[in-house]
């Protein structure tokens, strides 16, 4: 990978939770499309949204609000291990001098008991920089991103079904 193409980059948005929230799933860092679209995983491909509505059984929110408030309503906090990062386009695997998020923040305002991280990298992110740190184990869930094509739909609304059961 060319050093001259990665861009230093902040992330972007707020977290979201409220004081109910139980579950908190991290990712790593924004994608570009999320950049662009300004909300986690704003890529059409991944396959977030569609997960986490068929697992709550709710419809697949499109807006911001929308997804927000399927969160919210589910007791589901999300926000990205990484603060700050260079980053080669939307590559996890190019992510370097990361800084982190306060995620100490979410759990003091929270009812958070169970942190799940969505794919490898953020499962890595997470355990080198803040599970010694939290004292608290994630659980790493495969990958909803469209990069991730060993996994189909179903299998992974088969293996992100945990969410469910620990709200």
């Amino acid at each position: 990978m060319n050093d001259k193409k990665y861009i230093n980059v902040k992330h972007p948005f707020e977290p979201v939770y409220d004081g109910n929230s139980k579950v908190l799933i991290l990712g790593s860092f924004p994608s570009v499309k999320s950049r662009e679209n300004d909300f986690y995983y704003g890529n059409n491909q991944n396959r977030f949204w569609k997960v986490v509505s068929s697992v709550t059984e709710g419809k697949e929110p499109f807006s911001i609000r929308e997804k927000k408030e399927l969160l919210i309503r589910n007791n589901i906090a999300i926000y990205d291990v990484v603060s700050s990062c260079d980053i080669l386009k939307s590559y996890d695997s190019s992510i370097k001098n990361v800084k982190i998020n306060d995620i100490e923040f979410i759990l003091k305002n929270s009812q958070i008991n169970k942190i799940y991280t969505n794919g490898n990298k953020a499962h890595e992110l997470y355990q080198k920089y803040l599970k010694n740190r939290l004292m608290i184990d994630d659980i790493k869930l495969p990958s909803t991103s469209p990069a991730n094509a060993k996994y189909n739909m179903d299998m992974l609304i088969d293996s992100w079904r945990l969410i469910k059961d620990r709200r």
